[in-house]
Order: C-alpha cells, then sequence, then structure tokens
C-alpha cells in the first residue's frame, strides 16, 4: 500500500512539473493572412495604395519586421515551420502543397507550439484554414491513392470524426476547415467532427472568385467564411477574457487568398481592385480582434502578431494593381512561389503593450519558424532534444533588450522544393530560375534551354530587386553558403544541439546538386 502511495505522488510529482501556470503570462494571439503581399500594406510600403489603417495603427503601436521571412513561398509549408519551428523540408512534404484530403503532415512525435503553451497552464485553439493535412474516414481504399491532387473527389464518410487533427496536435478547441477555400472539401469540422455532412457540390470558375468544384455543406458559405471565422474567434476572446489562464489563439485566415470575394461593405472601396477590396477586409478583421482585446481589458498584457504566410499570389492581378500605381511585391522581385524575396519576404507586425515599445521597427532578419522559441522564452519553457530545430527567440529584439543578429542563416524554399540561403546581405539561390511562377520559371528554363547559370548570387544590400546575379564575381561567398546550407540539411538542425534526421531523404531530387 505504501509503495502504492510513493507511485501516486511520484506521478501528481511529473504532472506538476510538466503543466505550469506562468505569473502574468501573455495571452498569444497570432494572425496568418494568406498571400498578402509585402507591398499591400501602407507601414511597409509607403506606396501602397491599398487603405489598412488598422495594420497600420497595429505597427505603430508595437514593433514591424522589415526582413522578416516566411519558410516557404506557399501555404502549406508554411505553416508546418509555424506550428513546429521546423523549417518545412524536414518533413516529407519536399515541394508544393497538400490538398483537401490530404493526410497529417505533422508526426505526433513531433511538439507542436500548441503543444508546448499546454504544458504551461495555457488555453489553446485554433480557428481558420488548417491546410496541413487530416485524415479523413475514406470509404473506399482506392480513394487514398490520389488524395494529394488537389482535384481529388474521394467518397468520406462525414459522420465520422478526423484524426491526428488539430486536437492531436495541441489544440484544446478547433474550428475550420481542411485546405484552401479553393480546395474540396467545404467542409466545417469542429473538435475533430464535421458541423454538416455535406449535401451538394458547388464551383465556381470566376478568375477571382475561383474555386475548385467540391462536396460543400449548407453551413458553409464562400462569401461569409471570412466574418464567420472571425466572429468564431472574438467569442473565443470573450469567452477566455473571463478565465485566470492565459489563452493561445492560432487565427489562419483564409484571405485574401483566392476566391478573392470581398464582402458588399468592402467591395469597391480601396479604389484599386476586387482584391484591393478583399485586403481592406482583412485588415478590418484586424480592427476587430484589437477592439474585442480592448474592450475586455487585456490588450496590455496580449501578444498579437500579423503576418502572411508568403508573398501575393499572381491571382491578385499585378497587371490591374499596376494601372494605379500598387505593386503587392513593393521592391522586391517575384512574389508567392518564388524563391525570389517577393515569394517569402512578408509584413510582419507584433503588438503587446506591456512589453514592446510603440513605433519601433527591425530590420533584424527573422523568420517564421522563430515563434517556437520565442513563445518558449516567453514562458520559460526549455525547448527539449529535437523540438523548434529550426527556431531562434525574437523576445530580446521584442522587448529592446538586444538588437543583436538572432540567426547566422535563413533557409528558403519555393513552390518546386528549390532553395536559397541568407546570410547577412548575401544571398545564394540554388537554382537557374525563380523555383516558382515568375519569370522565368523552370518550366520556361527547361523548355528554351536557358542559357543561365546553375546558381544565383545576390548582395541584397546592393540589389534588393536581385537583379545583378553576383555568381562568377563572387566565387569563394558562393561556395561558403553552399557549404553552409548542406550541413543545415545533414544535421538535422540549423540551431545548436543534437543531430537530428529529416524526413525523406531518399531520392530527394532538390537536394542532389547541394550534397554532391
Amino acid at each position: 500500500m505504501k509503495y502504492l502511495f510513493f507511485i501516486l505522488l511520484a506521478t501528481l510529482s511529473a504532472r506538476a512539473q510538466t503543466k505550469k501556470v506562468i505569473t502574468n503570462a501573455p495571452n498569444i494571439i497570432y494572425i496568418l493572412a494568406d498571400d498578402l503581399g509585402y507591398g499591400d500594406l501602407k507601414c511597409f510600403n509607403p506606396f501602397s495604395k491599398i487603405p489598412t489603417p488598422n495594420l497600420d495603427n497595429m505597427a505603430k503601436n508595437g514593433i514591424k519586421f522589415t526582413d522578416a521571412h516566411t519558410s516557404s513561398a506557399v501555404c502549406t509549408p508554411t505553416r508546418y515551420g509555424i506550428l513546429t519551428g521546423r523549417y518545412n523540408w524536414r518533413s516529407s512534404l519536399k515541394s508544393s502543397v497538400l490538398s483537401g484530403y490530404s493526410k497529417s503532415l505533422i508526426k505526433q512525435k513531433q511538439t507542436t507550439i500548441a503543444e508546448m503553451l499546454k504544458t504551461q497552464g495555457y488555453s489553446t485553439a485554433y480557428i481558420g484554414k488548417w491546410h496541413l493535412g487530416w485524415d479523413w474516414n475514406f470509404i473506399k481504399a482506392d480513394d487514398q491513392l490520389d488524395i494529394d491532387n488537389l482535384n481529388a473527389v474521394p467518397e468520406v464518410d462525414f459522420s465520422i470524426p478526423v484524426k491526428n487533427g488539430p486536437s492531436t496536435h495541441g489544440f484544446d478547441y478547433s474550428f475550420g476547415f481542411s485546405g484552401s477555400l479553393d480546395m474540396a472539401p467545404y467542409v466545417y469540422v469542429e473538435n475533430d467532427k464535421a458541423t454538416m455532412v455535406p449535401s451538394k457540390t458547388t464551383v465556381s470558375v470566376d478568375e477571382k472568385g475561383y474555386w475548385r468544384k467540391g462536396l460543400t455543406s449548407d453551413d458553409f458559405n464562400h462569401t461569409n467564411l471570412l466574418q464567420d471565422l472571425t466572429d468564431k474567434a472574438v467569442n473565443y476572446i470573450n469567452k477566455k477574457a473571463k478565465s485566470n489562464s492565459p489563452f493561445f489563439l492560432y487565427f489562419p485566415l483564409p484571405a485574401p487568398h483566392t476566391p478573392i470575394l470581398p464582402t458588399t461593405e468592402f467591395l469597391g472601396k480601396s479604389n484599386t481592385n476586387m482584391y484591393g477590396d478583399f485586403v481592406m477586409q482583412v485588415d478590418d478583421v484586424v480592427r476587430q480582434i484589437r477592439e474585442t482585446l480592448k474592450k475586455q481589458g487585456i490588450s496590455e498584457n496580449t501578444m498579437l502578431v500579423f503576418v502572411s504566410d508568403n508573398g501575393c499570389s499572381p491571382r491578385a492581378n499585378y497587371e490591374e494593381l499596376a494601372k494605379v500605381d500598387h505593386n503587392p511585391s513593393y521592391v522586391f522581385r517575384g512574389h508567392k512561389a518564388d524563391i525570389f524575396e517577393g515569394g517569402h519576404r512578408v509584413p510582419f507586425i507584433l503588438e503587446w503593450p506591456e512589453k514592446v515599445r510603440k513605433n519601433t521597427s527591425s530590420n533584424k532578419t527573422i523568420c517564421t519558424t522563430d515563434f517556437f522559441a520565442t513563445c518558449a522564452d516567453i514562458v520559460g519553457y526549455k525547448i527539449k532534444v529535437g523540438e523548434a530545430v529550426d527556431s531562434y527567440s525574437m523576445l530580446p529584439i521584442i522587448t529592446g533588450k538586444s538588437d543583436e543578429t538572432i540567426r547566422e542563416y535563413t533557409v528558403h524554399h519555393s513552390i518546386n522544393g528549390s532553395f536559397a540561403i541568407r546570410k547577412g546581405n548575401w544571398k545564394l539561390i540554388l537554382c537557374p530560375d525563380s523555383g516558382g511562377w515568375s519569370y522565368p520559371t523552370p518550366e520556361e528554363y527547361k523548355a528554351n534551354k536557358m542559357n543561365l547559370p546553375a546558381m544565383q548570387l545576390y548582395n541584397l544590400a546592393a540589389d534588393i530587386g536581385e537583379k545583378n546575379n553576383l555568381i562568377n564575381e563572387y566565387p569563394e561567398k558562393a561556395a561558403e553558403l553552399k557549404a553552409a546550407i548542406k550541413k543545415i540539411i545533414l544535421n538535422g538542425r540549423s540551431t545548436p544541439g543534437q543531430i537530428q534526421e529529416n524526413e525523406g531523404m531518399e531520392g530527394w531530387q532538390q537536394i542532389e546538386s547541394i550534397l554532391n
């Protein structure tokens, strides 16, 4: 009996050590815009023609990072990096994105930021666009063979809860949809269960309002969805504001990604095009969240983050926007999907009145993978072996205690799996083309047998537009950076610590030229 008592005591003690409440811990809200360009916000681009008063005000009340990057130039990989603190290409996904029917990309052994914060006494919630895969209940086994196809139409039993979804990865509450808003199925899933079984099929072939043909539930309305999700987020904040424990809300928006469907209130409001109108609606989402925090009296000790998941998509219609002198990519080359700066350099704003000086700016290079280590630093969590292997704490910069460089190298990744590595002002691109959708695309390079160097080297201090390839002038610098990315890949981490393994090393074509 005495033996059992000591076992029970030891168990309770262990639990007490793994889950605790941090005194005066901040609430944390992470708003992730979808396909918003660096140049769309006035606070980052003085020539922007799209009014974004709420985001501009947020920047005036906090800190903006002018050299912030996503780990990838497209949706799914960036989300993986945010939640795990790992570069996306360490997962099994080496290029492109998942579909609405894809299986979970995050392995159960990988700690997410939600799981980490739960050990520190946080309530956790995800509301919005997941796009990291979860396991639907497929009726036919053969249907699983093609589920990563963006146009796949497998048969699913929507009455059975999904597996390996947000609740598996640390979220106490979850509400959202599986893929992008242009990817079927168009079904809300709340706490792993569909809110309604889809009873109809919808499709839109409109250039801006495009979404693929797929099953749609009656409570899923593409046009109203952004506000519906915002209402959910506001309600969650209102509820948790009454609690004595801190909360973490991960709020990935479906906008201004396609389908570009601003509500009537915002149509024509930007005096640019429908994309500009949709950006204004995203700005209004921020207004609603910030006003809710102030109304509840919790804005001072809430760390509110706003960032985009990659650069602006060509679907925004750059030609239309150019007619009103607006460039979503600002001075940067390329756009969403590309290895160039326009693909992965994004607006990043952080507001935390209790800790962050107003109207500050940092030009230090950061990455969206750094969110994990930053939050761990805030709550005093010691990162374990194998966790957040590519994450560096931004906290010293955020609080103004230090303006030292936090990362020596930053690795970038395009839609086709091409790499780039950055150190200071130097950026080495390990492909001859854009790696994405802008000229020259990988397809154009091959089809036209273009005579381009195998690698590109740019000095961003002198050439922010990446126009002058210096690969022949500085071979030693290129060799140094190539050796660095080789080490980062093979070590399974970019932070100091024990060597880790990457998934899917065998047959990984994009690294052959790097390792050889």
